[in-house]
């Protein structure tokens, strides 16, 4: 996951900064901070992806037009 993804992520599920600090039990700053291009270990950026894809995000890897999200189509009724 790389920073944009991040930021795509959180826009997608209509999260702000601090609602996925709560949900992943990451501090918004450490968010703010990996999506402004900053490092952060592997278990945050592991715990941060684990978390989006539990909320239904799916990452994308760069496939020559760059790395991007899209949400888990959900079905009616569930």
């Amino acid at each position: 996951m790389v920073p944009v993804q991040l930021k795509m992520a959180r826009a997608a599920l209509g999260l702000g900064v601090r609602e996925l600090a709560e949900l992943s039990g990451i501090t918004a700053n450490t968010i703010s901070r990996i999506e402004n291009g900053n490092d952060a270990k592997v278990s945050t950026i592991e715990a941060l992806r684990k978390c989006l894809e539990t909320a239904g995000v799916i990452f994308i890897d760069g496939d020559g037009y760059g790395p991007g999200v899209r949400l888990r189509e959900t079905k009616p009724g569930a």
